[in-house]
């Protein structure tokens, strides 16, 4: 995405990162990641489920919002998570793409903190917040409607673990295409000056830059990698969820539900 390696293909990144630096090259950051991950995936599963429940209308009653549920739910949770982690996935980058610079995440935070300003943690945001609106709606939206048609072209009410990995697999490649380009923008504009790099204003100059000298190809640098990591995470991901929600939410429901029957009868 942010063109350090001079190679034109996924192929060619990883052979550069191999020659250079070995297996530890393809895991830099990978820890970081691990940790912004797992609370950024509680938050946005937790704020959609919530909105989701909130939004959804009572049987015969009137739409509560004029666009689809799963839109304005998934960008709600879209927005929380990356109000609430987006310094960790700015440090990520930073500590992968800034060789020998940083000791380890705290020293990063420190550091950042101290040589450019607490402002710079949140550099890139507005493209972040931005990308991940549409994003967001666009990869729940995608996973409900394929579950939906699932649902009618199978006669099952019920869907499995493989079938829920496969939609949400689709649904993340679906809503990471159609947004990518401010994931190349929001990925140069964090980077910033590091290496001599161009520092731009914001998200409309950062994608009229890479436009101007790299072309349309340019705003989708790093696509094919990119959807080979996002399909199965999306995947399992939405599969965990799913599962989750079964084990903790609807057992929990269906054992309230026959208490209340047993106190009726008695």
């Amino acid at each position: 995405m942010v063109g350090s390696s001079g190679a034109d293909t996924m192929g060619g990144v990883f052979r550069w990162i191999m020659r250079t630096e070995g297996w530890p090259g393809l895991f830099r950051g990978n820890a970081v990641n691990v940790l912004r991950v797992a609370p950024s995936k509680a938050i946005e599963l937790f704020t959609y489920d919530t909105a989701k429940k909130y939004l959804t209308p009572e049987a015969g009653e009137a739409p509560k919002v004029p666009i689809p549920t799963p839109l304005v739910a998934g960008a709600l949770a879209g927005v929380a998570s990356t109000l609430c982690t987006y310094p960790m996935e700015l440090v990520k980058t930073r500590l992968t793409i800034e060789k020998d610079v940083y000791d380890n995440l705290l020293h990063a935070f420190v550091k950042i903190v101290r040589d450019e300003g607490p402002g710079e943690l949140y550099r890139g945001l507005a493209p972040s917040l931005i990308g991940v609106v549409p994003y967001a709606a666009a990869n729940f939206y995608a996973y409900e409607t394929l579950r939906g048609m699932y649902r009618r072209a199978s006669g099952k009410e019920e869907v499995g673990n493989v079938p829920t990995l496969l939609i949400g697999s689709a649904a993340g490649a679906i809503a990471s295409t159609a947004t990518f380009p401010l994931e190349v923008a929001r990925k140069q504009m964090q980077v910033g000056a590091v290496g001599g790099r161009q520092v731009y204003k914001n998200v409309l100059h950062a994608m009229y830059c890479i436009l101007s000298k790299e072309g349309a190809a340019g705003l989708y640098r790093g696509l094919g990698p990119s959807c080979i990591k996002l399909m199965p995470a999306a995947g399992i991901s939405f599969m965990c969820y799913e599962a989750c929600k079964k084990i903790l939410v609807d057992e929990k429901e269906d054992l309230a539900e026959a208490d209340e029957e047993e106190e009726e009868d008695a």
